[in-house]
């Protein structure tokens, strides 16, 4: 017996309850930064979720800007991943687990304006511990990259309780 759902579970199940009403995207946000508060500093704002599929966007805001007003590099970071661990969570079977070992980012360019980060991946069967890099592209409102991010995850079978 599991004491705790999969994490995923809980991010899918309070995704599909709170999306869909008015309002809903931003409290299912607020809820994701309560669980993680680092990340919840941000105000970063789920807009589309799914089996190995986010989309999250950062305001552009004071609060995680630089000395050269543009975004903060480790808010990028931290957007990409954000949206990269939503994707995977959300994808993995109840019985998987998995765990971010890993993260690089490229700057392309200045990151202004609201920055949206998106990642798509296809979670591979799991039947044993393995490596497992997912990417996020994250644009700027003309659409440009401003940075691409990978993500290295550790994905294994959960240990059955006894």
């Amino acid at each position: 017996m599991r004491s705790h759902p999969a994490p995923g579970e809980m991010i899918r199940t309070w995704w599909q309850r709170l999306a869909p009403l008015p309002g809903g995207r931003w409290l299912f946000s607020r809820f994701m930064g309560w669980r993680a508060p680092y990340t919840g500093s941000m105000g970063a704002i789920v807009c589309e979720l799914g089996p190995g599929y986010a989309l999250v966007q950062l305001p552009d805001r004071r609060r995680v800007r630089n000395h050269l007003d543009s975004l903060h590099a480790v808010a990028l970071l931290n957007l990409a991943e954000f949206a990269t661990g939503l994707a995977v969570l959300v994808g993995l079977p109840p019985d998987v687990r998995g765990i971010v070992t890993g993260l690089s980012i490229t700057y392309h360019k200045k990151a202004r304006g609201r920055i949206t980060a998106e990642c798509r991946c296809t979670i591979p069967p799991v039947t044993a511990d393995q490596e497992y890099e997912v990417q996020a592209a994250l644009t700027d409102p003309a659409g440009d990259v401003v940075a691409r991010a990978t993500a290295r995850w550790r994905l294994g079978p959960r240990p059955r309780a006894q």
